[in-house]
C-alpha cells in the first residue's frame, strides 16, 4: 500500500512541476503536447487518483515495442495537407506546432483534422527493439472526438529540411505560440514517401494516460542529421515515455 501511494504522489508531483504553463495548469508529462490546452480533451485540472491508476495499471499504454506484427490489408493513410502560415511555441518540453486550416487525414472512412505536430527524443516507439532517436508526432482529431496519432520516426543520418527550417525558429522561452505569417509550413514535409504503416490501439502518453487512441506508427523512418539531433536536444530534454508491455494487444502491419 504504501509503495503505491508513493508512486502515484510521484506521478503527481512529476505531472504538476512539469506542466505549468501561462494557460494554467496541463496534465500531460511525457509529451502528448497540451491535448488539454488544445482543446482535445476534457479533463479536471486535478489529476486524479483513477488517472494515476491508468498511467501505472492500463493494459493499452503507449509508446510500445513493435514486435512480430500481424500483416494485413489496412486502408491506406490519405494526407491532405496544405502549406499554412507558421505558428510554433517553445512549451517548456518540445517544440509544437498547431495547424488551424483544415489540414486532414482520411484511414478507411473517417476524417481526422490536424491540430498540431510536436517532438520526442528519443522516439519512444520502437520497431523490432530499435530504439530511434526522434519521433514527431501529428495529432489529429475526428468530429465525434476520436484522436489519431501519426508517428514519424527518425534516424541519424543526412539533413532533415524540416528540422532545418523549425529549430533557428523555435522561441528561446516557453511564452506561447509564436505567429509568423511570413513563413509558410506544411506539414507534408514530415510524412514519408512510402505510405506503410503499423497500427495498434494505445493511449494519450501522460497524465491522465486516456486509452482509445488510434496510433499509427509509419514503416519508413525520416533521416535528421546528428548536429540538428544535438541543437534539439542543446533546448529540449528527454521527454519520451518508457515503452509500455503491450499486454496481449495486435499490432497490425499494412501490406
Amino acid at each position: 500500500m504504501r509503495s503505491r501511494l508513493h508512486r502515484k504522489l510521484g506521478l503527481l508531483k512529476v505531472a504538476i512541476e512539469c506542466n505549468k504553463s501561462e494557460d494554467g495548469l496541463r496534465i500531460e508529462h511525457w509529451g502528448m503536447a497540451d491535448l488539454l490546452l488544445s482543446g482535445l480533451l476534457m479533463a479536471p485540472l486535478v489529476v486524479s487518483g483513477s488517472s494515476l491508476d491508468l498511467c501505472e495499471y492500463g493494459r493499452r499504454q503507449s509508446p510500445i515495442d513493435i514486435i512480430s506484427p500481424v500483416r494485413q490489408v489496412l486502408p491506406p493513410i490519405e494526407f491532405h495537407y496544405l502549406d499554412a502560415p507558421l505558428k510554433i511555441a517553445n512549451d517548456g518540453h518540445t517544440v509544437r506546432v498547431r495547424f488551424a486550416n483544415g489540414n486532414h487525414v482520411v484511414v478507411g472512412k473517417e476524417t481526422y483534422v490536424l491540430q498540431q505536430f510536436h517532438f520526442h527524443t528519443p522516439g519512444g516507439d520502437r520497431v523490432a527493439g530499435e530504439e530511434f532517436g526522434m519521433a514527431a508526432h501529428l495529432v489529429h482529431k475526428s468530429k465525434t472526438g476520436g484522436l489519431v496519432v501519426i508517428v514519424i520516426l527518425f534516424r541519424k543520418g543526412a539533413e532533415n529540411p524540416m528540422l532545418a527550417m523549425l529549430l533557428p525558429k523555435v522561441p528561446p522561452q516557453a511564452d506561447g505560440d509564436h505567429a509568423m505569417p511570413s513563413v509558410r509550413i506544411s506539414p507534408r514535409g514530415l510524412v514519408p514517401r512510402e505510405r506503410g504503416y503499423y497500427s495498434y490501439d494505445g493511449s494519450l502518453t501522460g497524465p491522465p494516460c486516456t486509452e482509445g487512441v488510434t496510433w499509427l506508427v509509419m514503416k519508413q523512418p525520416l533521416e535528421l542529421s546528428a548536429d540538428q539531433l544535438a541543437r534539439y536536444k542543446g533546448i529540449f530534454s528527454d521527454n519520451a515515455r518508457p515503452v509500455q508491455p503491450l499486454n496481449g494487444r495486435i499490432v497490425r502491419e499494412s501490406r
